[in-house]
């Protein structure tokens, strides 16, 4: 079963007041109030009295979320955490609203080993605000040669297996792989490239890099490994979650594998699902991310997708790095962009306000989506269910860059960018992890 750390303090006794609850999942939408108790959901019901010990917020008409969930971020423990650590991802994480992340095993040294996955636990149950599992890696040291022990990884809580940052190139050991985590219930997360393609390539193949004259990463790279996988998955009839997908052609071949009964999951970034390759005219290495921005078709396609049910999760993949690794040319700057703390606010600017998605879609996507992909509890504005919920301006009205950050690093990708939405209390896993009263504080109207 996954394990899920988290430093530990006072469970929440609190009350709010007066809040919009929506939790698309639940079937909720009502205006009411909302007692917690001991950490856990105690009440919900008009006019509650708060009893004895309760700390009372007036929300106003503001909006209680469930809790979000990321299946995909980089936490950069053990080894580079002069990019980012438990304690400032799992702030980041709290801010933008999250109660459950997903860190990756990319790390130095891999987590690939029980000893590996147990400290980086220890780490999380030590530092961070919110509650933090992690993947561990598919192949030994992420070579691609070797299966890990995965028995003993599960055993000890592993979220799922994953190679992120590199593909798995051998089909046989894919296969392998399906067949060993398949009896153990873990998903086998899958960032789909196909090597020989991409080498060389520093954004997306297309009109854009062609006249910029970078060298271009053609978007069947990934289609092509999307199939393979699912064809794998459907053969040994296990559970694959594609990460980050980013093409229409990947998007096309989920929605056929789907019908087929295939156990797939799969996630997009909200840059992709607003952003495209024409920002990289600006040779801003902050628009430099793996998979690359693509075109406006396929970034409708994405949409698409999460609107037809293709695509199941929104995932930040949170790749915070250091100012000397993004402020260099282009083409030798790092991939990877932060995303914890605008992934909402981004879309709802971008997506939800403009009618390209419902909020229920987006919500669900955050929250049941990647919960569900990966067994994890799901949060829930639920009598009996764990306090994991955020408290939102869901109007609030800011400038990306213009307010503190609480990620290490600031390679951002939305510089600049209006957004919508301000999370102003977090409890995760019963507990608050992040109070913002600065601007909007609660109880004024």
């Amino acid at each position: 079963m996954t394990r899920l750390a988290q430093r530990r303090s006072d469970p929440a006794d609190l009350l709010i007041r007066g809040a919009r609850l929506y939790d698309p999942t639940e079937g909720l939408d009502v205006t009411a109030d909302l007692l917690v108790r001991g950490g856990e959901v105690a009440q919900i019901a008009d006019a509650i009295a708060p009893g004895g010990g309760v700390r009372v917020v007036e929300a106003r008409g503001r909006t209680v979320l469930p809790g979000l969930v990321d299946p995909h971020v980089h936490l950069r423990v053990p080894g580079q955490e002069y990019k980012e650590d438990c304690a400032t991802g799992s702030a980041a994480a709290a801010q933008g609203g999250y109660t459950t992340i997903l860190s990756m095993p990319n790390t130095d040294p891999t987590i690939d080993t029980g000893a590996s996955l147990e400290a980086a636990l220890e780490r999380a149950a030590t530092d961070s605000v919110v509650q933090v599992g992690f993947l561990a890696a598919v192949s030994v040291g992420r070579a691609g040669e070797s299966l890990v022990e995965m028995r003993d990884l599960a055993d000890r809580g592993a979220a799922g297996f994953t190679d992120d940052g590199s593909p798995i190139p051998s089909a046989r050991l894919m296969r392998r792989a399906l067949q060993y985590a398949h009896p153990l219930g873990l998903p086998i997360a899958l960032h789909e490239e196909e090597p020989t393609l991409t080498k060389g390539g520093h954004m997306h193949e297309g009109a854009v890099s062609a006249a910029l004259g970078i060298g271009g990463w053609p978007g069947v790279a990934e289609t092509l490994m999307v199939a393979r996988d699912l064809r794998l998955a459907e053969l040994e009839q296990a559970h694959i979650h594609l990460q980050h997908l980013s093409v229409r052609g990947s998007v096309e071949e989920v929605a056929r594998a789907r019908e087929r009964g295939v156990r797939v999951s799969c996630e997009a970034t909200p840059h992709h699902l607003v952003l495209t390759d024409e920002v990289v005219r600006s040779l801003d290495s902050n628009f430099k991310m793996n998979p690359p921005l693509a075109t406006d078709d396929d970034r409708r396609a994405l949409i698409e997708g999460l609107r037809s049910g293709a695509i199941d999760c929104i995932a930040t993949d949170h790749a915070p790095h250091a100012i000397h690794e993004k402020e260099v040319p282009f083409e030798e700057a790092a991939f990877g962009v932060t995303g914890l703390e605008t992934a909402l606010p981004v879309l709802l600017e971008e997506l939800v306000e403009p009618g390209h998605l419902p909020l229920e879609t987006v919500v669900r996507a955050m929250t049941a989506g990647p919960a569900t992909a990966f067994g994890l509890e799901r949060p829930a504005l639920r009598v009996g269910a764990p306090a994991n919920l955020a408290v939102w301006d869901l109007e609030f009205p800011w400038v990306c860059g213009e307010r503190p950050w609480r990620t290490r690093s600031t390679n951002t990708c939305f510089g600049g960018m209006r957004m919508r939405g301000l999370c102003l209390l977090t409890i995760a896993g019963g507990m608050v992890a992040h109070e913002d009263w600065a601007e909007r504080p609660l109880g004024a109207a």
